[in-house]
C-alpha cells in the first residue's frame, strides 16, 4: 500500500481534530488545489466549560470526537473561516441559553441549534463524544440538503429573550411564594396541629394570626414570612413591568394586560409564522395520533410545544368562555360544554389551540377583533384611571 493509502487508513482509525487539514492533501485532483474552499461540519455537545466537538471535512470521514474549552472551539472556527472555508456547527437546544450560538456567528459559522433528540435508536450507549458524532452525522446530511435530519430553531432576539425571561422570573417568584406558604402551613400543622389560611403571611392576617401561634412556631414563621413578603415584592414589580409593555394597547375583554403580554413574550414575534398549523404545533396542543391504512386513531394532546405558551392559553380560554360570549370559537362547542367536566377540560385544550391560532390572525391583521366575535376595551389601558 502506497503513502496515500497507509495516511487513508491511519486517519480512519485515529483521527483527531487535526486531521481535517490532511483534508487539504488527501484532495489533490485535476480539478483542485491545496487551499481551495472546503466545508467543515461540527458536531457539538455541550458542557459549561467544554464541548465535545466532532468534525467533518467536505464527505470525508468524521473524526473521533474531543473535549474543547469554549476559547478552544471559537479560535478553531474563526481559524478556518480566516483560511477561506465554511463551517457549519450544530448543538441541541439546553439549558444554556443562545451565547455560544451567538459567538459562533461573531467568529463567522453558519450556526444551527436543533430541538434535543433520541441521536442513536439502536444502542443502548450515549455519552458526550457519541451525542456530538451523531449530530455531525445528520448535520452533513443537512447540509446536503435533507432537512429533515435536524429540526432546527429559532434563534430569538436578545430583546425577544428578555422580554420572555421577565414572564418566566415572575413564574418563579410566583412558586416560590407558594412553596414557602406551604412550607409554613406545614410547620404548624406538626407542631399545633392547626393550619393557616391562604395568604397567613400579609400585615392583617398576620397580625391576627400570629398571637395564635405558640412562642416556638411564632418564631419560625417570622423568617418565613419575611421572604413572603420580599417574594411578593418581587412579583408585583414583575407583574407592573410585563403589564405596561401593552399599556397603550386595546385588549380583547377578558384577556387582561398581563396574560397579553405574557403570551407575546413567549411567542416573540407573531409574524414569524405563515399559516394556522405552524402556530397551533408551536402551542403543543395538537393530538398525537397512530394511524395506519383505513384506520385513524388519535390520542392525547402531543406536548411538542412551549409548555408556558399552553398553560397561558388555557387558563385565558376559561375566562374568554365567560367574558367572551360572541367568540367564534364558543359558539362551536357549546353545545358539548354543557356536558360533564371531563368532556369540559378536553374542550378547554382545543379551544387553548384555536385561541393560538385566533390571536395570530388578529395580530398580524388577517382578522379584526370583531370578526372573531370579541369584544374589546373601548380604550387602551393607559387611559383607565
Amino acid at each position: 500500500m502506497g503513502k496515500t493509502g497507509t495516511r487513508i487508513v491511519i486517519m480512519k482509525n485515529k483521527a483527531t481534530l487535526h486531521d481535517e487539514i490532511e483534508c487539504n492533501n488527501l484532495g489533490k485532483s485535476g480539478n483542485g488545489a491545496v487551499g481551495q474552499r472546503r466545508c467543515f461540519k461540527l458536531g457539538l455537545d455541550v458542557e459549561l466549560r467544554n464541548v465535545a466537538v466532532a468534525i467533518q471535512c467536505e464527505r470525508g470521514p468524521i473524526g473521533l470526537a474531543q473535549k474543547l474549552s469554549l476559547q478552544q472551539l471559537i479560535a478553531l472556527v474563526k481559524q478556518k473561516v480566516a483560511q477561506g472555508h465554511a463551517v457549519y456547527t450544530v448543538y441541541e437546544c439546553c439549558g444554556f441559553g443562545y451565547t455560544l450560538h451567538e459567538r459562533l456567528v461573531e467568529a463567522g459559522a453558519t450556526s444551527l441549534i436543533t430541538t434535543p433528540m433520541r441521536l442513536n435508536l439502536e444502542r443502548r450507549r450515549k455519552n458526550d463524544r457519541m451525542d456530538a458524532r451523531e449530530l455531525c452525522v445528520r448535520l452533513s446530511r443537512y447540509v446536503d440538503g435533507q432537512r429533515d435530519e435536524l429540526r432546527a430553531i429559532r434563534i430569538p432576539s436578545r430583546a425577544e429573550q428578555q422580554r420572555r425571561e421577565l414572564g418566566r422570573q415572575r413564574e418563579f417568584w410566583k412558586r416560590q411564594v407558594r412553596r414557602l406558604e406551604n412550607h409554613g402551613r406545614a410547620l404548624r400543622i406538626e407542631h399545633e396541629h392547626e393550619s393557616l389560611e391562604a395568604g397567613w403571611a400579609g400585615p392583617r392576617k398576620w397580625k391576627r394570626i400570629g398571637p395564635q401561634c405558640s412562642a416556638f412556631v411564632r418564631g419560625q414563621l417570622q423568617p418565613v414570612m419575611e421572604q413572603i413578603r420580599a417574594a411578593k415584592a418581587n412579583l408585583d414589580r414583575l407583574t407592573r413591568e410585563i403589564e405596561a409593555l401593552v399599556k397603550e394597547q386595546t385588549i380583547p375583554v377578558g384577556l387582561g394586560a398581563l396574560t397579553v403580554s405574557l403570551i407575546e413574550g413567549e411567542v416573540c414575534d407573531w409574524q414569524r409564522f405563515n399559516k394556522r398549523k405552524a402556530v397551533g404545533s408551536y402551542t403543543g396542543c395538537c393530538p398525537s395520533e397512530h394511524s395506519s391504512g383505513g384506520v385513524q386513531r388519535f390520542g392525547a394532546i402531543d406536548r411538542h410545544g412551549n409548555k408556558h405558551l399552553r398553560v397561558l392559553l388555557v387558563e385565558a380560554v376559561w375566562r374568554l368562555l365567560r367574558w367572551q360570549p360572541q367568540w367564534h370559537a364558543r359558539q362551536k362547542y357549546l353545545a358539548r360544554l354543557k356536558h360533564g367536566a371531563s368532556l369540559k377540560k378536553k374542550i378547554a385544550v382545543a379551544l387553548a389551540r384555536q385561541l393560538a391560532i385566533d390571536l395570530w390572525r388578529w395580530r398580524t391583521c388577517r382578522a379584526t377583533a370583531a370578526e372573531l366575535g370579541w369584544r374589546v376595551a373601548s380604550v387602551p389601558l393607559s387611559d383607565v384611571k
